[in-house]
């Protein structure tokens, strides 16, 4: 039988996640100098393990109804009211991922165009191309702030959302303010909603993470999660929070796909609110400290303000970001190439989320390849 022609024509312009073949790749390595993939290095904190271990033990592993467990809900809804004076429809998804497919699929009709930034998390396009809308590339090389007049360019009739990431995977940029608020009166002007992917928010170094939620809340779709901040990566937790109607559909959607979010996970999303998780916040900012003083006289990068990443340029003896990466892995350093993350393959991504000796044997390496 050829299963083949089963596939559905969508699926097949979907590749392998480029992220998921150098980590893949990594298990072949000995002792390798691994910068390659977005994993906290610290353990999840103590008191959301005890949470979730109490749900186990007291039985609380079914499921939930479709919006998550109230009590998670409540305090969600009390925080941004504190936050953002907002008072926005929410509700628990499966990771922040899960949560970016059902809000795509609630708004995006075939030919709907996406607006997304350019450097991208990878799953961007593929999602907007897996519910029938089209990404539109915005260009933010070479400082990866928001360019409020390329935005503005590609609008078009049939643009819907304008899609947000700050700090950015994997740039490590944070918004500037000032461009944001401009971002917002866009989306006003044009009958836009945006999508701000928040997933890193907690984890910013030298200011405040701007958020639309604070200057268009009627027109954001805000999702935020805890696998970053918290390292409940594989817990797959987060929220979204916006206009009822969409949360509404977005809710439907889960009922049919996802259910619910995971209950014990849930439990210990409540009691993460909770954690204080500024020692990890100081630590990712003196890492990325350690690591940028090491390379800015070989490399040219804009500082990360937050997440754990830094995307740097290629130094110009290699033919491109791919051919530097594949002379690291040649010799047994794992990072990303630019192309996985961009219409450019000018750049690759260092993660910093990494004891300090795999920093400090990492930047020894790196500089020598600089030449």
């Amino acid at each position: 039988m050829n299963a083949g022609k089963f596939i559905a024509d969508h699926i097949h312009g979907i590749g392998s996640s480029g992220i998921r073949r150098v980590f893949d790749l990594g298990a072949s390595l000995t002792d390798p100098i691994n910068f390659s993939i977005g994993q906290p290095d610290f353990p999840v904190p103590e008191p959301i393990k005890e949470a979730m271990i109490k749900a186990i033990k007291e039985d609380r592993n079914g499921y939930t109804v479709t919006r998550g467990i109230p009590q998670l809900r409540e305090r969600l809804a009390h925080d941004l009211k504190q936050e953002f004076d907002w008072e926005p429809d929410v509700f628990a998804i499966s990771g922040l991922s899960g949560g970016l497919l059902l809000g795509l699929h609630a708004m995006i009709n075939p030919g709907d165009e996406v607006i997304v930034m350019d450097p991208y998390f990878v799953s961007y396009p593929h999602l907007v191309r897996l519910v029938g809308g089209k990404p539109v590339f915005v260009d933010l090389y070479d400082d990866f702030q928001l360019d409020v007049e390329a935005i503005r360019a590609a609008i078009t009739p049939r643009t819907k959302l304008i899609l947000c990431c700050s700090p950015s995977n994997p740039t490590g940029t944070v918004y500037r303010e000032h461009d944001l608020e401009q971002v917002c009166a866009l989306a006003r002007e044009h009958d836009l909603l945006i999508v701000s992917d928040e997933i890193y928010g907690l984890l910013t170094y030298d200011k405040e993470n701007p958020s639309p939620a604070r200057y268009a809340p009627e027109r954001t779709l805000l999702l935020r999660g805890f696998g970053k901040s918290y390292a409940m990566t594989g817990l797959r937790m987060g929220y979204a929070a916006g206009p009822e109607e969409i949360i509404t559909a977005m809710a439907k959607i889960q009922q049919y796909t996802f259910v619910c979010a995971p209950q014990p996970a849930q439990w210990g999303a409540l009691a993460a609110l909770d954690v204080d998780m500024t020692p990890q916040i100081n630590e990712y900012r003196r890492k990325r400290d350690l690591l940028a003083d090491r390379l800015k006289e070989a490399y040219e990068f804009v500082h990360p303000g937050g997440g754990f990443y830094l995307f740097a340029r290629t130094p110009k003896r290699y033919e491109n970001a791919t051919a530097f990466v594949e002379e690291g892995i040649r010799r047994n350093m794992l990072t990303i190439p630019g192309e996985v993350f961009s219409a450019r393959d000018t750049h690759f991504r260092i993660s910093y989320a990494v004891s300090d000796a795999t920093i400090e044997r990492g930047c020894e390496l790196l500089l020598e390849m600089a030449g």
